[in-house]
This record gives structure tokens, sequence and C-alpha cells, in this order.
């Protein structure tokens, strides 16, 4: 059966939404939906969505930072790069590829070494516009990158994304890696478009990391259903989503407040 594991956070996820569990801080699975009726082999290794919130000091002070209605634009936006660093190196702990040389110190001595490889680059897509900021020092922990930026645009009467920007090569490859960053997951209906595309053009599901800031259940719920096998790497997994599509408590409109643009 899919499913979803959510490691280190306060929260269980599940098709009847959010129960908050006291004292939970390891690993918790929530099951996504699957058809009863249809009898299904059993399989050797079910895939799960994982869901990583790091217990980490610095992301729950850069994620108090950003909730605060009055941080100014310019710290806003200066806290969401450090927190996309933060939770970038979080992401790629086990997944940048990596190859094995020797190299000669000052010394004179050759010792081993370990380094990135460079012929894999990851493909790093933010989500316009907010998803660029978590992006700001990703080169420090990503030292080989490529960058495709996609835009959506959500209607705020029926909440549906559609595309206005779409720079992904036509064909990838399986073993292509991708890093997708958007300060919020809400009601899934974005990323999963996303990650559609990249699918459709050749990647793999299991080669996906989402870095958000904040995520909801109804998105979460969405991505596991439909993409078993994905990661997403989170400062917090917030309650509920509202009439209007925003996560509660959340953090607002966060492209507007990252670039100073009047939200009406």
């Amino acid at each position: 059966m899919h499913g979803l594991v959510v490691q280190r956070s306060l929260c269980r996820v599940s098709g009847r939404g959010v129960a908050p569990k006291r004292g939970i801080k390891r690993i918790m699975t929530v099951r996504a939906t699957t058809d009863a009726a249809t009898p299904k082999p059993k399989p050797k290794a079910p895939q799960q969505m994982l869901v990583y919130s790091p217990p980490h000091p610095l992301i729950k002070h850069w994620l108090a930072i950003l909730r605060s209605e009055y941080t100014p634009s310019p710290m806003f936006r200066s806290a969401c790069s450090e927190l996309g660093r933060l939770l970038i190196y979080e992401a790629v702990r086990e997944f940048l590829p990596t190859m094995e040389q020797q190299v000669q110190t000052p010394l004179g001595a050759v010792a081993d070494a370990t380094l990135v490889d460079p012929s894999r680059p990851v493909k790093v897509i933010p989500i316009l516009r907010a998803g660029l900021v978590l992006l700001e020092q990703s080169s420090q922990v990503i030292p080989f990158q490529e960058t495709y930026h996609v835009g959506y645009v959500r209607d705020p009467a029926t909440l549906q994304a559609t595309s206005y920007l779409n720079k992904l090569p036509p064909q990838l490859s399986p073993d292509d890696l991708f890093l997708i960053t958007d300060p919020m997951l809400a009601t899934g209906g974005t990323i999963v478009k996303v990650v559609d595309d990249i699918v459709s053009r050749g990647g793999r599901p299991e080669n996906v990391r989402v870095v958000a800031v904040v995520v909801a259940p109804p998105a979460l719920k969405k991505l596991a259903d439909r993409y078993p096998g994905l990661k997403v790497y989170t400062a917090m997994i917030d309650e509920q989503v509202d009439e209007r599509g925003y996560i509660v408590p959340g953090l607002g409109d966060a492209g507007d407040r990252a670039y100073g643009t009047p939200h009406h």
C-alpha cells in the first residue's frame, strides 16, 4: 500500500485531516488512498512519500521571522533565503552524486577524497515568484546545478493553477536529479503539475526533492496519492487551508512579502 511518512514532525496527516500528536518526534506512517476492492500482490518494498521537518533551532528561528506580520520585506526575503539554504542542505544530504578520487595535500601526502560529481548537476526548479528566494544561497550547498524556471498563477475563485512559463527541457533522463522550491504547498495543485511535467518528460518521482517553508495536509495528501517515493523537506506542517487557499497560520503571500508587492 502506498503511503507517506512524516519524520520528526508533530502532526499526523491522513485523508481525514491533521491530528496533532504531542511528544511524537519520530517517524509516523500515513497511508494514501488505494482501491480496496482490487486485490494487489504484496509488494516487497512499499513506496512511501517522505516528509522531513528537521528539528533545528535555526530553522525554527527563521520560520518565526517569516511568520511575523511585522517583518519588513528585506528581512523577510533574507530569512527565506537563509531558511532555503538550511532546508536544501538537509535535502541533498544523501542526494548529491559523488565520486572517489585522491588529492595531494600541502604536506606532500596523498589523501582519499570524495567530491560531488560535476557530470550530474542537480536540476533546480524554482516555482515563480517566491521559489526563487529559497534558491538565493543554493550554490553554497549544491556545487553543480542547472536552473529551470516554471511559473504558475492560481485562479482565486477556482484555486486551479495555470502555467504561464515552463523552461524545462522537452526530454529528461531517468537519472536526472531534481530539486523543486516553493515556499508554500497549500492545496497541492501547482506542485503536482510541476512533478507531472517532470515525469511526462522522462524524469522519475523518486529522484525529486521538494523544499518548502510550510506545507498543509491537502497538498501532502495529493502528492502522496499520486507520487509515493517523492520526498518533501519543510520547516513546518501547518494544520489547515482556508477558503481562499491560504495556509493557516502560514506566512501570508510569500511572493508579495518577499518582493514588497502591495497585496490587494
